[in-house]
């Protein structure tokens, strides 16, 4: 009897000296806007409205389907401190310059709006 409440008291401590469980009190939201980004990826393969992402050099350019406007996104994976965020000009083709952008592995999300529809794309280049 006394191995079992020594049991239990040391399950008690135990469980109380655990971290704290962190959870994201923005779950909820973030559900619903998942299914709003998966509906504008949707529209993209449906519309056949995949912009054409070409490297070269120390210039990207970005070709759409019809004028955009909207926003491209530069995200870095290993630092969050390197992302960059540009506009589009509301042309079918976009030039951005590289110069000031880190060699390596981006993502590029490009969220934009063409024919009164809303889309969203993303696709990994490497920048040499």
């Amino acid at each position: 009897m006394v191995l079992f409440i020594v049991f239990i008291l040391s399950m008690c401590i135990y469980m109380f000296r655990m971290p704290v469980d962190e959870y994201d009190h923005q779950y909820y939201e973030k559900g619903l806007n998942f299914n709003k980004d998966f509906d504008k990826e949707k529209q993209v393969s449906v519309d056949h409205a995949q912009p054409i992402i070409n490297v070269e050099g120390p210039v990207a350019k970005i070709s759409f389907v019809a004028p955009a406007t909207g926003t491209i996104r530069f995200l870095r994976p290993s630092s969050e401190a390197l992302d960059k965020l540009l506009r589009l000009d509301g042309n079918k083709e976009q030039t951005i310059s590289l110069t000031n952008i880190v060699r390596g592995r981006w993502q590029v999300v490009l969220e934009w709006e063409s024919n009164k529809k809303a889309y969203l794309y993303q696709q990994d280049i490497y920048i040499k």
